[in-house]
């Protein structure tokens, strides 16, 4: 059986952001490892540079990012076969509606509002790990 690591891309332009997640992600699994990219131009790079068994198990978006924002990012990974089964979901300041559905269109699981308050965080962490559980799963099936 194929054990998969719990790597995540995280695509935020935004260090404090960056920082903030990473360090919930890993107090909530201290197994996990986050690869950064600053835009979304460095997260598509990073996706097509991978081997098969080194993609990320799931990929974090903020919207607005420079070069490619995150509706950008999910146009160019959903036409390839081998990134298009990766879960995706976007976190963002914005809660406009045409930015959500545009993302839920383009493949993104979930559309998150960054948080004001920390229990909004781990409730955000949580999710994106069953997210993550339930495509391992799936990946080991």
């Amino acid at each position: 059986m194929m054990i998969y690591p719990k790597v995540f891309l995280l695509a935020d332009d935004d260090p404090e952001d960056q920082e903030m997640l990473e360090e919930a992600m890993l107090e909530a699994d201290p197994a996990i490892k986050m690869h950064m990219a600053n835009n979304g131009q460095q997260a598509v790079e990073y996706l097509e540079s991978c081997a098969d068994n080194e993609l990320p198990c799931f990929i974090i978006l903020d919207y607005k990012m420079p070069v490619f924002n995150a509706v950008e990012v999910l146009e160019r990974i959903r036409v390839q076969p081998r990134l298009k089964a990766i879960p995706k979901v976007v976190w963002s300041t914005s809660n406009q509606p045409e930015h959500v559905r545009s993302c839920l269109e383009k493949g993104a699981l979930e559309y998150f509002v960054k948080p004001s308050q920390v229990g909004e965080l781990s409730n955000i962490v949580d999710r994106v790990l069953f997210l993550c559980e339930k495509a391992l799963e799936k990946r080991r099936q």
